[in-house]
């Protein structure tokens, strides 16, 4: 069997409800030269039963025999399996545009970079406006994993995903940081092809397990041809574009930059930097019990 272009990874963990919209938003790619692989993070739900469901030879269902607690788990096993000479990555509760596979991978061809970043749009809880996560790849900020695409051959070199504990980062960041120390090229790709409805700010979702944002905005993905256009112009027209421009994220870095040498020269003298400062593990930790894990 020839080896596919790209190999798209979902990790996934007991939310199967969502679980088939994601799926839905890969196989309704205009680029159709991938497999997928759906690997559950130790899952002991309906989610395997999702995917044997979908009669596509191109996806695969991989399960870990314990929960890892994190996606960068799963998106290592699915390393180990990829064929592809691309990989690109998708939160289980997050969409695509269909476009996403083409215009990134064009992108890394066209530019000769090794790790791209489209633009994505957060979704607010019961929200209607969407805000853009605007790249900062300069100052080693790329994007969540659902907008990322690289070269399989960028990991076969500086090494897989790493274990969240260890990071002080956030696993993603940690990943661009690397490539880039490393001397590999980072692109952004100037289009909007992700729908990320972050968990992070749902309480109970891993609990309650709804779909209805997912449902809703995937038929509005479908229904409207013009759909990146159309919401672009909104952000224009809401000023979200204008929250998110890079200056302001950039004075916000460099406010939390001051901040933080701030904190450790003075946990430095008192010996209590774990208490002002934890780690970005102890930030993920947080936030899964926000989210009902």
């Amino acid at each position: 069997m020839p080896s596919p272009r790209v190999t798209v990874i979902i990790a996934t963990y007991n939310w199967s409800s969502v679980l088939r919209y994601a799926i839905d938003s890969v196989l309704g790619q205009t680029m159709r030269d991938f497999e997928l692989l759906v690997v559950g993070d130790g899952c002991t739900d309906g989610s395997e039963q999702v995917v044997a469901a979908i009669e596509d030879p191109r996806v695969k269902w991989i399960n870990l025999p314990k929960n890892t607690g994190h996606q960068s788990g799963p998106n290592n096993r699915g390393l180990q399996e990829a064929r592809g000479e691309f990989i690109a990555y998708l939160g289980h509760d997050d969409l695509w545009l269909s476009h996403h596979l083409q215009c990134t991978t064009d992108q890394l061809n066209e530019t000769g970079a090794d790790l791209a970043f489209s633009l994505p749009v957060q979704i607010r809880p019961g929200g209607e406006v969407v805000s853009p996560i605007m790249p900062l790849i300069e100052y080693g900020f790329g994007g969540p994993p659902s907008c990322t695409v690289h070269r399989k051959t960028l990991t076969e070199k500086i090494g897989n995903w790493k274990d969240y504990h260890e990071l002080k980062l956030a696993p993603e960041t940690d990943l661009l940081r690397r490539a880039q120390k490393a001397g590999f090229g980072v692109v952004f790709v100037p289009r909007l092809t992700v729908i990320k409805f972050p968990a992070a700010q749902r309480r109970n979702v891993y609990r309650d397990r709804p779909c209805h944002e997912q449902s809703a905005w995937w038929d509005r993905i479908r229904s409207d041809q013009h759909f990146e256009a159309v919401q672009l112009v909104k952000m224009m027209m809401t000023g979200e574009v204008a929250r998110a421009m890079p200056a302001r994220k950039l004075i916000r870095i460099l406010a939390g930059e001051l901040v933080k040498r701030f904190i450790l020269r003075l946990s430095a003298r008192s010996g209590v930097r774990a208490m002002f400062w934890p780690v970005h593990g102890a930030a993920i930790d947080r936030h899964k019990k926000f989210k009902g894990l």
